[in-house]
């Protein structure tokens, strides 16, 4: 009689059984052809292209056609170390042998190291003087909403009508209820009113906008140090100085949203590092390039703060995880670092020059260029998408933002030979659109 024994593929053989089924399936169907046929399936979020991206190196990625493409959006400013970083995808097979998921419930050795890194650096680099307690959550708008909960708790603590938020023009924290209703877009709030009352909107850089809607009832001011959605608009030392004295003024909270503008992407480890003491926030937000891709947020706050917090106030299942935590502390390992940030400033001054070199030979189509480090705001006056659409075609890869602006955050390791060979498809990209104008 005979036995037939099964045995499992080797590692071996299932590696290659899957790269092969992968490149016998990109080579038949190609990126249009595959979005047509998966791309159903997918719940609608942002218009994109029809191209599908494989693979990532550096500063570059790839499509499904082979197609290579320079990276000056980073994922919206998340891989700022570079796409399939080796030391990242080394300590994540290194902790998926070891400890992946544990929750909250208990303590874990990631976790708990991450939040000691990353108040005893932001206090070594000029950040938040008083930094002394970290949240870790899973992304940006979950960092956001803690942070909200935390201020709505601290207000209420003082007086149970102290419950009410202001938040300013062009800002942008998040898409869930709480973030939502601090982000003042009708095109992203219509459609899911009513959100969450007592929430005023004020003009950024003006401080007497402020004054007239600020009250004792104000729990918490929450701004980003450097608008990125918004248009790509750094706030200035005397409006957030002020702004911090209003807020002492009414036992208000002010709240930095440094998820797309901090570590390390405006030049500082933190946006509001080149601040004094005197305009430092009660809470700072980050996610973003913590994790270099993988998902992981962090909400830091005070000593005050902390101790209006109870058992239970607040919470998460995958917040904190020990392979997102230690991602972040190898990743918040490299960016705290004098030469690195001396880097970034200087392939910032690269950008602006050569960027200025194009608003003098476009300047009827380039209004301005601003920003800090490399997070870089192009404004053009008329609608960029068309320069944006065509750099694509030509191999470089930029995004807009708001008030017709290019927004450009590269990884933040980028070299300096990609930058200047970036700019000048951007420019080929310019000059076949304008030229048609």
């Amino acid at each position: 009689m005979l036995r037939f024994v099964f045995r499992p593929f080797s590692l071996l053989a299932q590696k290659r059984l899957l790269s092969t089924s992968k490149a016998v399936l990109n080579a038949a169907l190609g990126s249009k052809s595959f979005i047509d046929s998966n791309g159903k399936y997918a719940v609608t979020t942002y218009s994109r292209p029809t191209i599908v991206l494989e693979k990532g190196k550096g500063p570059y990625l790839w499509d499904l056609e082979g197609k290579k493409y320079i990276d000056f959006f980073a994922g919206i400013a998340v891989t700022a170390l570079g796409h399939s970083n080796p030391e990242v995808a080394k300590i994540m097979f290194d902790q998926a042998k070891t400890l992946v998921h544990s929750s909250n419930l208990y303590h874990n050795l990631w976790t708990l190291e991450l939040s000691k890194l990353l108040v005893e650096k932001t206090k070594q680099f000029g950040g938040m003087y008083n930094a002394s307690k970290v949240f870790l959550c899973n992304s940006g708008t979950e960092a956001n909403e803690a942070a909200l909960k935390f201020a709505r708790k601290y207000g209420t603590s003082i007086s149970s009508d102290k419950t009410e938020f202001i938040t300013f023009e062009n800002s942008f924290h998040g898409r869930t209820f709480g973030s939502l209703a601090v982000t003042p877009n009708p095109k992203y709030q219509k459609p899911f009113a009513p959100l969450v009352p007592g929430v005023s909107v004020a003009t950024p850089g003006d401080i007497s906008s402020v004054e007239s809607l600020i009250s004792d009832k104000t729990c918490g001011v929450i701004i980003e140090p450097i608008q990125g959605e918004g248009g790509v608009h750094p706030q200035s030392t005397e409006f957030l100085v002020a702004l911090k004295k209003l807020c002492q003024k009414h036992k208000a909270l002010l709240i930095y949203d440094e998820i797309q503008c901090g570590l390390g992407r405006s030049g500082k480890l933190w946006a509001h590092s080149r601040l004094p003491n005197e305009g430092h926030p009660d809470i700072l937000t980050m996610a973003k390039a913590l994790g270099n891709g993988y998902p992981i947020g962090a909400t830091m706050i005070t000593e005050d703060i902390e101790s209006v917090l109870k058992v239970g106030d607040h919470g998460t299942t995958f917040g904190g995880n020990p392979l997102g935590a230690r991602i972040g502390c190898y990743v918040l390992s490299q960016i705290a670092d004098k030469e690195f940030l001396d880097n970034v400033e200087k392939k910032s001054e690269l950008f602006k020059v050569k960027l200025n070199e194009l608003k003098e030979k476009f300047p009827q189509h380039i209004k301005e260029v601003r920003g800090e480090g490399l997070i870089l705001g192009v404004e053009c006056n008329e609608n960029p998408s068309p320069v944006v659409e065509r750099a694509r075609q030509l191999g470089l890869l930029v995004i807009t933002a708001g008030g017709n602006v290019i927004r450009i955050v590269p990884a933040l390791n980028i070299d300096d030979n990609v930058i200047i060979d970036g700019l000048k498809v951007l420019e080929k990209a310019m000059e076949e659109i304008y030229s048609n104008n």
